[in-house]
């Protein structure tokens, strides 16, 4: 697995095409948030998807997918957005939040068994530029935190240890991550939002 080392202040745009290149090959590759670090991949490709989904244990039916995008104007292109959601996208993002929404139909079968897909716009520079040069989001789930100590799951060098032998493509290194999750909130019916998991950030 390769590992290219970013910095959230200079990004480095030949890396940064490298880790859109592994996605756009169906790749997987480790990057950071604004919490825990997370396995991503080209959130358009069934494949890559399903090769996701199979690592983490995900069953899409039952469990919502989310994705990571580089602010609100590209994600209403993948989650339908009405103007209450809007206003709560707008005050909390970037942010440590994962809101859950109705999802577009272009969204590829993955997405079809809850009609539903997370939102995050994350406070971090690096996982926002990747989803810009992208085009599109990408798919995102947190690292798991079994057989990781608090502090080797904000290691990039733990993480990419145990993921040396695995199906993880690349590496994007942003430096310490979290060990806090992100907030889910439920925004399905805007009017009455619901906090789904209590996580970094207050709602």
């Amino acid at each position: 697995m390769k590992t290219l080392k970013f910095y959230s202040t200079s990004i480095n745009d030949r890396y940064l095409d490298e880790v859109v290149a592994t996605l756009q090959r169906g790749g997987i590759v480790l990057c950071p948030t604004d919490t825990l670090y997370a396995l991503t991949c080209d959130a358009l490709n069934q494949g890559a998807i399903e090769r996701l989904c199979a690592m983490k244990g995900i069953n899409p039916s039952k469990q919502s997918l989310s994705v990571i995008c580089d602010g609100i104007s590209q994600a209403s292109e993948y989650a339908r957005i009405d103007n209450n959601a809007f206003r709560q996208l707008r005050d909390h993002t970037p942010g440590a939040y994962t809101f859950v929404l109705p999802a577009a139909t272009v969204l590829p079968k993955a997405f079809k068994g809850r009609h539903t897909v997370g939102v995050r716009i994350p406070d971090n520079p690096i996982a926002r530029a990747i989803a810009t040069r992208m085009g599109r989001p990408v798919l995102t789930t947190s690292i798991p935190s079994d057989g990781l100590s608090d502090e080797e799951i904000t290691m990039p060098e733990d993480i990419a240890l145990r993921y040396e032998n695995s199906q993880v493509d690349m590496m994007a290194d942003g430096g310490v991550g979290g060990t806090v999750p992100s907030t889910i909130v439920d925004l399905t019916d805007s009017s009455d939002p619901v906090i789904l998991r209590q996580g970094m950030a207050e709602f």
